[in-house]
């Protein structure tokens, strides 16, 4: 019985070794560290964006596992491998800021949070964010 005992034991304590080593794996992809998702926002919206599992460089910077952030305002993400367009809704972040202020019109908006690599090439839906904020006056 005491062998037992011994084995559930050590057993127990590396499950629970393993259990507090599962928070310090860090997800990859990106996120808005501000506005949250659901957000009643008013103009300037300070819109801070996160990225884990890659490195931000500013765009021409072609190396793996690196890239910048891109703002789709009112769309969803862009087709891994597809240019991101540079127009009105999309807004492009080549000097790897990772802050912008936005002014939007009054009411409902989603913001897609896109990475891209260094040609501004989309690492596809896995490496976007989307969220809904409500603009008051």
């Amino acid at each position: 019985m005491k062998t037992l005992n011994q084995r559930c034991g050590r057993w127990l304590a590396a499950l629970a070794l393993t259990m507090l080593a599962v928070p310090a794996i860090a997800m990859e992809g990106v996120g808005f560290a501000s506005p949250e998702d659901g957000a009643e926002v008013s103009n300037p919206i300070q819109v801070e964006m996160e990225v884990m599992g890659m490195h931000v460089q500013p765009a021409g910077t072609i190396e793996e596992s690196t890239g910048h952030h891109h703002l789709i305002i009112d769309a969803g993400p862009v087709a891994k491998g597809e240019v991101i367009p540079a127009d009105d809704a999309h807004i492009h972040f080549g000097g790897g800021q990772t802050s912008h202020e936005l002014s939007l019109s009054p009411g409902e908006h989603t913001l897609t949070l896109q990475f891209a690599d260094g040609e501004h090439r989309s690492y596809g839906p896995d490496w976007s964010s989307t969220i809904t904020v409500n603009v008051v006056e």
